[in-house]
């Protein structure tokens, strides 16, 4: 069965999140949305993740779940936030209580126990579930994250940061648990599905030369045959080279500090204090 996917597109993070449906139904998922952050007054808002309730509302859609790729470095999530509008479950990769354990420690938290507990459901590699007339699978798809994982839905596949673009590549291995090798073979599980797969990327950069206009759907069979990191049958070696290259020169994404201590939360913000406030801390020379 075939999904309908809405796409949106959060231009200051280069982040697109779904709103994936079966509109005979009136049931959808949420997959990776957004929590507006300003840094420099260090202010949340809600209007990203109310444009996809809204469109939800307008088509008539009760949103059951919010999925999430894995704990994202470059944006603060709003699956709490969605969470707490209508009830949904949130969903991700059993892998992430690596990935608390992790920045817990980072942060030295006290209110958060790395058991992966904030979230709904800890999904394995294989899980299905239904989304309406809609099944459902979980492809564990590490490399980027331990805890990356993709969803396939009907004749669509959900990447998050695992593959982006074909003209853009593939994503970065350099974080915590993170490995290019395990990437690539991540990425053949995903290019093993058959060719007309539509495939949904989780970021959009646009490259410095050829397109214009962002993009966030390809295809499984473009992927595998232009893909400018993986493509035309790259060997695992000569990827995990240039990966590993490549990662090298990046620089730390811009919210990571943020990002991270809301994500390992499933997009809630830290406890407040005593006072009522609720802080976000920026360990000095720890990255």
């Amino acid at each position: 069965m075939k999904p309908t996917v809405q796409a949106f597109l959060d231009k200051a993070t280069n982040t697109i999140s779904y709103l994936v449906s079966d509109p005979a139904a009136g049931v959808a998922v949420v997959i990776d949305p957004v929590l507006d952050y300003d840094a420099a007054t260090v202010r949340t808002s809600t209007g990203s993740a109310d444009a996809i309730l809204a469109a939800a509302a307008e088509q008539g859609l009760r949103i059951e779940r919010v999925l999430e790729t894995h704990a994202h470095a470059d944006h603060l999530s709003a699956a709490h936030y969605i969470r707490e509008k209508t009830g949904a479950r949130i969903g991700v990769g059993r892998r992430i209580t690596e990935v608390q354990k992790t920045f817990a420690d980072l942060f030295e938290t006290d209110d958060l126990t790395p058991d992966g507990a904030v979230f709904n459901d800890l999904f394995d590699d294989g899980d299905r579930f239904a989304i309406a007339g809609l099944e459902a699978e979980v492809i564990h798809t590490p490399g980027h994250t331990p805890a990356c994982v993709s969803y396939h839905i009907g004749d669509a596949v959900f990447v998050g940061d695992t593959l982006f673009m074909p003209d853009y590549g593939t994503a970065r291995t350099d974080f915590p648990g993170g490995d290019a090798a395990t990437l690539y073979r991540s990425i053949q599980r995903l290019l093993a599905l058959p060719d007309e797969t539509r495939m949904f990327v989780g970021h959009d950069y646009i490259p410095e030369t050829g397109r214009k206009d962002f993009a966030w759907e390809t295809t499984v069979a473009e992927e595998r045959r232009a893909n400018i990191h993986i493509g035309g049958g790259v060997e695992e070696a000569d990827f995990v080279a240039r990966r590993t290259a490549r990662d090298a020169g990046l620089a730390v994404p811009r919210l990571i500090l943020p990002s991270l201590q809301v994500n390992i939360r499933a997009g809630d913000l830290p406890p407040p204090e005593a006072s009522g406030k609720r802080f976000l801390k920026f360990p000095v020379n720890a990255l």
